[in-house]
């Protein structure tokens, strides 16, 4: 009786060893594939995984690329909208291909452009408010600037060309990125505009937008001079 308890001991520890072991096995199996793209993904650098990192901070972000790299490609990059946005409406994809940026496959197209012209009407009874310009060879149409209280979309963000989601921890980080931008333009763009007065007055500006529809485009503004 002893003997058979023995062996049942035994055989009761040989079968507790094999997963102990298959654990430590599979522990040093982990540890050396968290290196491995595709197979677990390594925290960035700045992550909440990464020892603590602090967060994200998006104001500072926009605050330290607005005038030194945003303003500079509004410059640089616009197309006239005289240019652009008939040639939206004649060819939109050959346009967008052409003109236009992709956040990524399948996102809408983003584009800078530049442009003056005279202020027609203000529209500043709702969240999103705007200033309608007729800008010469653009036709009949006029250009609506975003002048807020509240901006919305991604276009700054995505259309400079130098902002891509891989530089961010996550999507979160990304999409704040946007939103700050969008609040630099609230802040250092349309500020100090007096849109009770603006009507009749002459402007110039460069901008961003998504195309979501040719004939109906609101651009962000990234510059913008008011004539005194």
């Amino acid at each position: 009786m002893a003997h058979t308890v023995r062996v049942r001991r035994e055989a009761a520890n040989r079968g507790l060893v094999i997963p102990i072991i298959v654990l430590l096995a599979l522990t040093g199996m982990l540890a050396a594939c968290s290196k491995v793209p595709g197979v677990y993904v390594v925290e960035k650098p700045g992550s909440a995984g990464a020892g603590g990192a602090k967060k994200f901070d998006a104001t500072s972000y926009a605050d330290g690329i607005w005038t030194s790299k945003v303003v500079p490609a509004a410059r640089q990059g616009a197309v006239d909208a005289a240019t652009l946005l008939p040639a939206l409406r004649a060819d939109q994809q050959g346009a967008s291909a052409r003109y236009g940026k992709q956040a990524g496959t399948g996102s809408p197209y983003s584009f800078l452009v530049k442009g003056t012209g005279t202020v027609t009407g203000a529209t500043t009874g709702n969240a999103v408010g705007s200033i309608q310009v007729r800008v010469p060879g653009v036709g009949k149409t006029d250009v609506n600037l975003a002048v807020g209280p509240a901006f919305v979309g991604t276009a700054i963000r995505d259309a400079v060309g130098f902002i891509e989601f891989g530089q961010f921890t996550n999507q979160i980080d990304y999409a704040d990125a946007a939103t700050a931008l969008n609040a630099k333009v609230k802040a250092t763009v349309v500020g100090g505009v007096d849109l009770k007065s603006i009507k009749g007055k002459k402007v110039t500006f460069t901008g961003a937008f998504q195309l979501l529809a040719p004939s109906s485009v609101m651009i962000t503004p990234i510059t913008l001079a008011v004539a005194s």
